[in-house]
Formats: structure tokens, sequence, C-alpha cells
């Protein structure tokens, strides 16, 4: 007997043996890619990304624009109920390696006929002197069970410890999308104060024009110049006043594109008032690019993904060794309720434990094994590719504040130029030295180089923003 069993046992072992000596290997990927020392030539360790961004936007009604859509911009609020999953999630995962205890009871009733073997064993059975089973028979049960499955492998570990990385993900996620946010609302901001000042130099310019209108009038009254002249200076003026009406569209787009970012519905957007060429944005320091492993957001995102696919890695490949699960059970049972917490007579208890392991068809648990393998590469090319994104979008804001610094100052001049251009252009019409078309083109290019010098102007304030959230500024 004592042969039987131990020979039986042996095969157990050898079968658990088996299973876990047949696991697939580790198929896992590292990060092969490193960030460079510097950007460009400059090695300063100091970075604008920790500036935090109410000191980074002084402006103030820029400010309360921020403020309130990172209370009320649903995009956010949705994310924000994505951390909570991911919470709830950990909890989840938390449980499954501790005990699942149970209490409840039960109650019925099991009529058995009396040809039958429990039938007849139960009327010829007494259970106290001269007094046999009920028939039909009741049942009344309450009691406490157990399970527990031995985390050995821990595997239930890993499966929380990814949790954790997947809720640290989402945070970063959330982090992530502020930045965004912010630069997206800032970035509409200067956009819509470039607007405003585009609108009035229009308007300005329309009225010289009509001044020089009047000037062609007259002079085709002395017969200097044609009705052609005339006909030219209208249309310019008239070209221009439909012009005002595209900005005003254009600026009720931006003000509501603020306002769903915001969260409200369309109003005007209070904003600052001014010559919008005097404003200068602001000069950053990069810092370095290793600094960006620490302040972006997507890359941490990234990281703790990483992180997070290694353990469910783990996790799955610990379904191919044995696995202990412990059962218990204790309580009371009796045919009638008065004889139910009887003890000794009604206890019942239970104790055993489960050793199982996969042997024979384990292609479900091979199948997200490799599964598991293939996201974990995924999320280490993933980790990559943010990386050395946010090196090349650094690098970019970098070279293009330079170049609109030159291209500004170009402009500008171009600008005085023309504006010197314009009168001197109508004094010599006046004085028959120069032909109606000259003060017309001078005018038009005049206008069009203001445009120009305020749409650079809004470059440099986005490629400003674009920068500190390059840099991961913002989401402190």
């Amino acid at each position: 007997m004592n042969n039987k069993l131990l020979s039986r046992l042996a095969s157990v072992v050898f079968c658990l043996y088996v299973a876990a000596c047949s696991v697939p290997a580790n198929m896992q990927k590292d990060v092969t890619i490193k960030v460079p020392d510097s950007f460009g030539d400059s090695k300063d360790s100091s970075t604008a990304a920790v500036i935090k961004w109410r000191d980074f936007f002084k402006d103030e009604n820029l400010a309360v624009l921020i403020d309130s859509a990172l209370k009320n911009n649903q995009e956010l609020n949705i994310t924000l109920q994505e951390i909570n999953i991911a919470k709830n999630d950990i909890r989840f995962r938390k449980a499954a390696y501790l005990p699942f205890i149970g209490i409840g009871g039960a109650a019925g009733i099991d009529k058995s006929g009396l040809y039958t073997s429990k039938g007849a064993s139960d009327a010829s059975n007494q259970v106290m002197p001269g007094k046999s089973f009920p028939d039909p028979l009741p049942d009344y049960l309450v009691g406490v069970n157990l399970s527990w499955e031995v985390d050995i492998w821990k595997k239930l570990r890993n499966s929380k410890n990814a949790a954790v990385n997947r809720y640290l993900a989402s945070v970063e996620g959330k982090n992530f999308m502020v930045t965004h946010l912010i630069a997206e609302i800032a970035a509409s901001y200067y956009e819509l104060l470039a607007l405003d000042n585009q609108l009035d130099i229009l308007r300005k310019n329309i009225a010289i024009q009509q001044n020089a209108l009047e000037i062609v009038k007259l002079e085709k009254n002395s017969a200097r110049v044609t009705e052609l002249a005339v006909k030219k200076f209208e249309a310019e003026v008239l070209k221009n006043q439909s012009r005002q009406y595209e900005i005003l569209q254009m600026i009720t787009v931006t003000e509501n594109r603020i306002n769903f970012l915001v969260g409200r519905f369309p109003q005007p957007v209070k904003r600052t008032t001014g010559d919008f060429l005097n404003m200068r944005p602001d000069s950053l320091a990069a810092g370095v690019p290793a600094q960006l492993l620490k302040n972006r957001p997507d890359i941490r995102q990234t990281e703790q993904r990483l992180i997070a696919s290694r353990l469910e890695v783990k996790a799955v490949r610990a379904e191919f060794y044995p696995s202990l699960t412990i059962r218990s059970g204790a309580g009371y049972n009796a045919f009638n309720p008065k004889y139910l917490i009887n003890t000794p007579q009604s206890l019942i208890y239970m104790l055993a434990g489960d050793l199982m392991a996969p042997l024979i068809n384990r292609n479900a648990i091979k199948a997200e094994y490799y599964s598991a393998n293939a996201r974990q590469v995924q999320a280490v090319y993933d980790y990559e590719r943010t990386l050395l994104s946010a090196c090349i979008e650094v690098s970019n804001q970098l070279l293009g504040i330079t170049n609109l610094k030159k291209n500004y100052e170009l402009k500008e001049k171009q600008v005085e130029a023309l504006n010197a251009s314009i009168d001197i252009s109508t004094i010599l019409f006046r004085s028959a030295r120069a032909d109606y078309m000259e003060v017309l083109m001078t005018q038009r290019d005049a206008l069009d180089a203001r445009f120009e010098l305020i749409d650079t102007r809004k470059q440099q304030f986005m490629a400003m923003i674009n920068l500190y959230r390059a840099l991961g500024g913002g989401w402190r």
C-alpha cells in the first residue's frame, strides 16, 4: 500500500517537474538608445521645465483661462476618471493574493424513494433511540469557507505591481494632457492677440487708403489721372474692408476654441489690449537632454508602461509552474434547526490542498505568454520613440527661436522702410513724379509686411510655448 502511494506521488512530482522545465525562454527586449549629452553646444543644466505655469505665463487674463480649463475641461476630467479606474485595478489585484473568505447558510429538503439505497438506509437507521430520519429530510447548513492561492512564484504579486505601474502611467498621462492643454490655450490666446492687432492695423490702413482715394479723385478732376486710377483705389479699399470680416470670423473661431478648452459656451474672451509687437517672448533655458527623462510626463508614462509590461511577462510566465491552492471550511449541518449548533455532533469541517500544473494542452498559456512578450517589445519601442521625439522637438524649437528672432529683426526693418515709402510715394504722386500704381503697390506691400511682422511675433510666442511644453513644463 505504501509502495503504491509513493509511486503515485513520484509520478505526480515527475509530471510537475516536466511541466516546470518546459517553460518557453524569456524574450524580453532592453532599451538600446541613449540620449545625447547636450542640445547643441550648450551644456547648461538649468531648464525652464521646473518653472510652474503660473510663474511662466504672467498675463493675468491668460492665467484665469488656464486655471478655469484645469477645472472644467471635459477631456481632462475623463482622464482623471481613468486614474480612478487604474487605482481600483490595484485594489483588485492586491486582493487576489489574499485569502478569500466567505460566510453563508443554506436550507433545503430531500425526498428519497424508499426502494433506493439511500431511502432504505435512512429508514433503517435511527439518529436517536426510537427516532429515525425524517421523511422528507430537511437540510440546514451554516459555515465559513476559505480559499487561498499561495503566491509561490509571485504571479499575483507581479500582477499587482504591474497594476501599480499602470496607475502611475495614467497619472503621468494626466500630467502630459495638462501640459498640452496649457500650451494649447496659451497658443490660442496669443493667436487672438495677433488677430486683434492685425484687425487694428487693417482698419488704420483702410483710413490711409480712403485718404489716398480722395487725393486720386482730386487728381482726376484736374485731369492728371484717369478714371482707371480711381477705380483701382476704390477696389483696394473695398478689398481691405471685406478682409476685416475674414479676420473677425477668425477671431470668433479662436475665441470659441478657447471656450471649448475652458469648458464653457461661446462668449467673448477677456484679453490684454495693446501693441502686440511690443510684447516680447521670454528666453528659455533648455538644460540637457537627460533632464527630459524626469520632466517629460509622456516619457515617464511610457517608462511606467514598460515596467508594467515586464512584470506582466513574469506573471504570465508563472502560469507554467505548479500552483498551490489551500481550501478549508467549517460550520454546522443538521436536518433539524434545534440540532444545528450541537457540538460536536453537527460540526463539519474540511481542509485540502491542491497542487496543479498545466501538462498537456498549454497552448492558451503559451499564446498569452508570447503576446505579453510582444507587448513588452512594443513598450520598449514606444519608450524609445517617445524619447527620440522629445529630443527632436526641443532641438526644433531651439533652432526655431533663433531663426525667428533673426527673421523678426529683418521684417521690422522692412516695415520701417515701407512705412517711409508710403509718405514718399504720396508726395511724389502729388508732384506728378510717381504714378498711382506705385502708391497703390507701396500701400499694399506695407500692409502685407505689417501682417507678416505680427505673424512672425506670434510664431515667436508659439515657439516659446512649444519649447516650454517640449521641455516638460506646465504640469507642476
